[in-house]
Parts: C-alpha cells; sequence; structure tokens
C-alpha cells in the first residue's frame, strides 16, 4: 500500500503520521510583534476523516483552550486515523486582553466568511474558514458563556440536521439544543463551504470547570471514535441519553436592583415558577422572576447586580425536564470514575 499523501496547510507540508503546530500568518501588533493563527495538525499514518476542533473565537471563552490541551495530548491521538487539526486559540488578539472581540471591536463569529482584504476581524475569519474549515468533514466549536455567566454543557446544532443530531447524541452532553443559524456566524459559513459544524457550549468565561472540561474532551473523542479516527477502547460511550430542545428562551430582569437566585444550571423548571427576586438595597420593593414555560436551566447570570432587561436565566423547552435534573449528576459521576481523567492524565 503507497504511503498516504502529506497535508498541505497554507505553505507547510505534514507527513503522514507525524504531528506539527504551524502558525498561519495574519499580521503584526502595532509594534511589529508578528501575530499567526496556530493550528496543531496531527496528520495520521492510516486514512480516514478530517476534523477541526476549534476554541477562542471569542477571546474570554477559554475553557475550549484546555479541553484541546488534554485532547492532544492523549495516548489515543497518538494512533490517529485520518487528521485533526486543533485549533486552540482562534482570536489570540482577544485571549491576550481577555476580551471577546478584535481589537477592531468586532465579533469574529458575526465576521464570517471574512475577507482576505477586510477589517482585521474579516481577514482572519477568511483564513480561519479557508484553512482549516473547508478543510475538514466536520467541526466542533468550544464556547462558554460570557463573564459573570454560566452554561451547563450543551450542544448546539441546525434544525433539521438528522446526522448532525446523531453526533450530538454520541458526544453525549446533558442537553442538546437546536439553534438556528445566525449572518456571519462560523456554523452559517462552514455550511456553505460544506463541512458540519457541532457548537459545545459550557462553563464561564475566564474561568475553567472541571465539570465542563470533562464533557468537552470526552464528547470529542466520543465523536473521533463514531467517525474510527481513534480506537474503540479510547473512551466509554455516553451512558445517559441527552434531552433534545428545540427552542429555549431567556428571562430578562422586569426592575433593576439586587438578584437572590432560587435556581441554578442543571436544574429543572415548571411553567410560572419563581425563580428568583429583584429587590432595591434597602428591599423596600420586590419584583417577581417566574418562568414563561417549563424546562430545563441551560445557563444564568452570576451577577447578581442587574439593570433592566439583563438576562437572568436561559431555559431550554421541554415538558420532562426533572428526569434531566436527575440525569446531570449521573453524567457527572460516570466522569469522576473515568479513568481517562486519572490525575496523571489531567496534569
Amino acid at each position: 500500500m503507497a504511503p498516504r499523501a502529506a497535508f498541505q496547510i497554507s505553505d507547510f507540508s505534514i507527513d503522514a503520521g507525524a504531528r506539527e503546530t504551524v502558525g498561519l500568518p495574519l499580521s503584526v501588533l502595532s509594534n511589529h510583534t508578528p501575530m499567526a493563527l496556530p493550528v496543531h495538525v496531527v496528520h495520521g499514518a492510516r486514512p480516514g476523516p478530517t476534523l477541526f476542533v476549534s476554541a477562542a473565537i471569542h477571546g474570554d471563552e477559554i475553557i475550549g483552550v484546555e479541553i484541546i490541551r488534554r485532547l492532544i495530548a492523549l495516548p489515543a491521538v497518538a494512533k490517529l486515523r485520518g487528521t485533526l487539526l486543533a485549533v486552540p486559540i482562534v482570536n489570540a488578539f482577544g485571549f491576550i486582553s481577555h476580551s471577546r472581540y478584535l481589537p477592531d471591536r468586532r465579533d469574529l463569529n458575526r465576521s464570517f466568511p471574512g475577507s482576505a482584504k477586510g477589517s482585521l476581524a474579516g481577514q482572519l475569519a477568511d483564513l480561519f474558514l479557508n484553512e482549516v474549515v473547508a478543510r475538514a468533514e466536520l467541526g466542533i466549536d468550544l464556547h462558554s458563556a460570557a463573564i459573570h455567566r454560566v452554561n451547563l454543557p450543551q450542544i448546539r446544532i441546525s434544525p433539521g440536521q438528522a446526522r448532525m443530531e446523531d453526533l450530538a447524541r454520541v458526544f453525549g452532553p446533558p442537553v442538546i439544543l437546536e439553534a438556528p443559524l445566525r449572518d456571519g456566524s462560523l456554523r452559517q459559513a462552514a455550511a456553505e463551504v460544506g463541512t458540519g459544524v457541532m457548537l459545545f457550549e459550557a462553563g464561564e468565561g475566564l474561568r475553567f470547570d472541571e465539570f465542563a472540561i470533562r464533557v468537552g474532551v470526552t464528547g470529542i473523542l466520543r465523536v473521533m471514535k463514531h467517525l474510527g479516527m481513534v480506537p474503540a477502547r479510547a473512551v466509554r460511550d455516553a451512558k445517559v441519553q441527552p434531552m433534545m430542545s428545540q427552542s429555549s428562551y431567556w428571562l430578562r430582569a422586569p426592575e433593576g436592583g439586587v438578584l437572590r437566585s432560587f435556581k441554578t444550571i442543571g436544574e429543572s423548571v415548571a411553567e410560572d415558577e419563581l425563580i428568583g427576586i429583584i429587590s432595591d438595597p434597602f428591599g423596600e420593593q420586590e419584583t417577581e422572576v417566574r418562568t414563561r414555560d417549563a424546562g430545563l436551566m441551560i445557563g444564568r447570570t452570576n451577577l447578581p447586580v442587574v439593570n433592566r432587561g439583563d438576562g437572568l436565566a436561559h431555559i431550554a423547552r421541554h415538558q420532562r425536564a426533572r428526569s434531566v435534573e436527575a440525569a446531570v449528576g449521573e453524567i457527572e459521576a460516570q466522569l469522576q470514575a473515568d479513568p481517562l481523567f486519572d490525575e496523571d492524565e489531567i496534569i
């Protein structure tokens, strides 16, 4: 059998059976320090699919950086079939400054497909889309909530995509949420070039969360096993089926003040349930925060000081969410006992 051809990315060539971190030139900082898009390429000796995994498209959403660090260090990845393109920090500018945005104040995830002659955000979007995303059959894009918010681990997919729903179930998060494509988003641009993308949301901006990290590492490995990229023994299958939700809604603060929350992520809520109270600092006026529909809380604010209109809680609609509440604990117990997360492996 003839050896597998080398993988070409920009001006770099990675031989079959090799791995290399390459820097795709992008720009220079104002002090003339070079900036590049770093991509870790694992090009397996044997043929198989090409998968990209990316994080920190929003520079303050750092949890995916740790997920990718652990993923590429796993022994199973050294025996890879196919090709893995790992991009732990897409938006290095925002990552360095602890900011969601780029220096031009643009949101990279609203700047796709971008342009090689456009704004800085547009140029980065164009480079990432053409050199990484379009080279893969499938991608997993890792996100967290913004600062002062936290998300329950969840996979978001586009409606009506049966294959992506199947892969999301293989991933095994507590929740799968159908979310429509947004103009300028990576998912929309990827769909136009024929690459399916699952979006993983978990944890809080500028913070690590061990449960969320473990769900992410395990989920990616499960998808890779399903695609035949890593050995079957590399990871255990999910024991708990995810909750599927077709829609969600945000509860927003009816008034400004100090919020006292009675619910957190992973807990079920009933229709018209009291989940918090907003009061003035003197306790003279209080305003109830009540749900609209039953479901599972998949996101919430961590900031007690709120203004009118602030997002307080993100609810995935579901009539049997109470059973999912118990399932979150089962998932956590399975990951606690998984030898994949032995302390030596994590370090």
